[in-house]
């Protein structure tokens, strides 16, 4: 479901490497690695990868996303949802580096971008995308948030009579223009921050994108906006690895540990729940006017 397509591709790896013997929390003897301001725990090189790069996971991504990857470039990341769980990632794998490369949206779930481990993005699990890529199991459950001007009065009776704004490549998109079907055009726009500023802007009245990004923009925008509704979707976020991963059941292996003990849940509380100010939760449920 996510969308921010920056458009240029970038890769340099951004964890700052720092080794030094200590004991983990599994108690085996093993290097203490920092990534960035991520707190890795579990056991080092519990897992055994064949990363594509020697000593690094390397992962895709698409920036800007605030709570998720906290940084604008590859270069300046050191903490975020997504990111400390790559970091977490790699420690349990026995790696010492976190190698981010950044990459278009529609890119990365189309199946384009190669030369990765896994990618991290809030990637919507589609049958359509499962056709050119593998999936993890869902990490996060997902809803699509309306966002609107502060002032303005929109809900789920009239919003299809208004112009929305939607993500590029994402499932949001196939959501407004196959189940809301609004009476006015869609816009699409290639990264987040361009489609929150045309919605500031007057250029359209309202964006219908994932619910965890767009938590973020109130507080950043100052008021200028607002979330008045969710939609229900039924759908997951997973990590993306490219077709026929050797890499694929180990991983796997990973992320279900890294729900299991509990780490998901904290980095939700530290990272997102900063990010967004408020309780998903709090936000009403729209449903579209068609029996569904």
């Amino acid at each position: 479901m996510r969308a921010a397509a920056a458009t240029v591709s970038l890769a340099v790896s951004v964890a700052l490497i720092v080794a030094t013997s200590a004991c983990d929390q599994g108690g085996s003897e093993s290097p203490k690695t920092h990534y960035g301001d991520c707190e890795i725990s579990g056991r080092y090189g519990e897992f055994h990868l064949s990363p594509m790069t020697a000593g690094a996971l390397t992962v895709k991504t698409t920036l800007p996303a605030p709570g998720w990857w906290n940084g604008d470039t590859p270069d300046s990341i050191k903490s975020g949802y997504e990111y400390c769980m790559a970091a977490n990632i790699a420690y349990r794998s026995g790696l010492d580096r976190v190698k981010v490369e950044n990459a278009p949206f529609p890119e990365v779930v189309s199946g384009k971008t190669k030369d990765f481990d896994l990618a991290l993005a809030q990637i919507t699990i589609t049958p359509e995308r499962s056709k050119v890529a593998e999936f993890s199991p869902p990490y996060l459950s997902s809803t699509l948030g309306v966002l609107i001007r502060d002032g303005e009065k929109i809900n789920e009776d009239n919003i299809r009579d208004v112009r929305i704004g939607v993500a590029e490549g994402t499932t949001g998109q196939e959501f407004v223009e196959k189940r809301l079907k609004p009476t006015k055009p869609v816009t699409s726009f290639p990264n987040d921050p361009d489609m929150v500023t045309a919605l500031e802007e007057g250029r359209i009245d309202a964006v219908v994108h994932d619910t965890t990004i767009l938590l973020a923009y109130p507080q950043k925008r100052e008021g200028k906006v607002r979330l008045v509704g969710q939609y229900k979707t039924d759908q997951g976020y997973g990590a993306l690895y490219p077709k026929g991963s050797v890499n694929k059941d180990e991983l796997d292996r990973i992320i279900r540990q890294l729900i299991d003990d509990g780490t998901l849940t904290k980095l939700s509380a530290v990272y997102l729940g900063s990010a967004f100010g408020q309780d998903p939760a709090k936000i009403p449920y729209f449903t579209v006017n068609d029996g569904s």
